[in-house]
């Protein structure tokens, strides 16, 4: 049998807020239920349930899901509603590819533009990352790895590039990853030889490590989606 996480089962409306991006905020929580398998492939999506759990009303529900769809997620099926898209594993190594490509990019031309400071503020965050991974502090750790990558994709200096990836790392809610086994191990682990590479200005190096650093996560992503059943095991397209 199984194991099926739940997501926290506490309303959320005064989490989400009355913030313009409403309907982006319910997508991400989509797309993390997806993922745990609470709302499991093949279904149908219930608005009135969604709404009400969250706190809020169907319209953010309902353009929440028109997003989904676009991203392939959920498919809308005349008089009876959106239904979850079956993932498979393609989707997700596909997925991780791009992601890496992207990464690995915007690490190498990070490695000629961070300044000293900057590599000194990487050194300390990554610091305090471990000392969060040992405490068991893994909202922190998601915190503080979010700073990392944030801080290397920004030093590149290329936005529009830095934009494509966001539109990939949508696709997992970043506070998913806490539940991945292995995945705090894998963070304070791989950012080593990208900060390495990072100091000594090495591009080719800097985008072998990030690109192989998401490869990695990604590979942890999918043992964790069999584990749970969100994944069928074997599973090669969609």
């Amino acid at each position: 049998m199984t194991e099926r996480p739940v997501l926290d089962p506490a309303p959320r409306g005064a989490r989400l807020g009355s913030a313009r991006q409403l309907s982006e905020r319910v997508a991400a929580y989509l797309r993390e239920a997806i993922m745990v398998g609470e709302l499991p492939a093949s279904e149908f999506v219930r608005m009135e349930h969604v709404a009400a759990r969250l706190g809020v009303s169907a319209t953010p529900v309902r353009e929440a899901l028109m997003i989904l769809q676009g991203e392939g997620a959920v498919r809308w099926e005349p008089r009876r509603g959106f239904r979850v898209v079956p993932l498979s594993r393609r989707d997700v190594d596909d997925l991780f590819a791009v992601q890496a490509h992207v990464a690995g990019e915007l690490a190498a031309r990070a490695a000629a533009a961070l300044s000293v400071a900057q590599l000194a503020r990487l050194r300390a965050v990554q610091r305090e990352l471990e000392s969060a991974a040992e405490a068991g502090q893994l909202d922190r750790v998601g915190e503080l790895n979010h700073e990392v990558h944030r801080t290397i994709n920004r030093a590149a200096d290329s936005p529009r590039l830095a934009a494509m990836l966001n539109l990939f790392v949508h696709y997992v809610p970043r506070t998913y990853y806490g539940q991945v086994a292995g995945w705090a191990e894998a963070t304070t682990h791989d950012h080593a030889p990208v900060l390495d590479a990072l100091a000594a200005g090495d591009p080719a190096a800097a985008r072998d490590a990030m690109a192989e650093h998401i490869r990695h996560i990604g590979q942890l992503l999918v043992t964790h989606l069999e584990r749970t059943g969100a994944l069928p095991a074997g599973t090669a397209s969609g």
